[in-house]
């Protein structure tokens, strides 16, 4: 019988498979074993080349034995690493078979639920009861159109007819101010006086010119 035979029976028609879990705990058990035995072979394989080097020109033949159990417990060592690989990689796919088991049982745990949860619900009176709510919100609407709008006491009045009356009250204006200003035309206006207005004197006259010489003799300087 091989190794997984004895970890998980013999599997035979009469036999119980064993659970996932427990798969994943035996073989985890059996990777700490593993682990032991490759700390043993490790401490083996380094008091046989201490023996070796001890021996090795004082005793050939017991140097040369020490390093073929070396030999021996190096190769033990090499099935062991790959035993762990192959047990640490199927580990690995139970574990992930685990959780996709137990994501499959509640996507179904769900399904049913969700199945259980249509079972009250009939489409036909979905569609009834969408069709009603749409009803009474545009029921709503119409009524907060009707409060909004302004109340005008029954009283309807013709745009038209209140533009020519507006038209009217303009022109009566207008002609209002037409009559004001032909009245305003047979006032006599004040009469222009003939005298001329007074001349500036001569003397202040001929000082502004003597102060414009200055200032244009002291720019001219200057410049200079």
């Amino acid at each position: 019988m091989s190794i997984f035979g004895k970890l998980f029976g013999s599997g035979g028609k009469g036999g119980k498979s064993p659970s996932t879990q427990e798969a994943i705990q035996r073989l985890r058990e059996t990777e700490e074993m593993l682990a032991k035995k490759q700390e043993f072979l490790e401490k083996k394989i380094d008091q046989e080349l201490l023996i070796a080097k001890k021996n090795g020109t004082k005793n050939k033949r017991a140097a040369l034995l020490a390093l073929k159990r070396k030999k021996r417990y190096e190769k033990q060592l090499f099935q062991i690493d790959g035993t762990l690989s192959t047990i640490e990689f199927q580990r690995d796919a139970l574990e992930n078979a685990n959780t996709n088991t137990e994501v499959l049982k509640n996507m179904g745990f769900a399904s049913e639920a969700l199945k259980h949860a249509h079972d009250h619900m009939d489409i036909d009176k979905v569609d009834d009861l969408m069709q009603d709510i749409t009803e009474q919100q545009e029921l709503a609407q119409e009524i907060s159109d009707a409060i909004s709008k302004p109340v005008g006491f029954g009283e309807e009045f013709d745009e038209d007819e209140l533009l020519a009356e507006l038209e009217e009250l303009e022109q009566e204006e207008l002609d209002k101010n037409l009559l004001e200003i032909r009245g305003t035309e047979d006032v006599p206006l004040p009469s222009v006086p003939s005298s001329s207005l007074p001349s500036r004197p001569a003397k202040k006259k001929e000082e502004e010119d003597e102060d414009d010489m200055k200032d244009l003799e002291r720019w001219a300087m200057e410049a200079m």
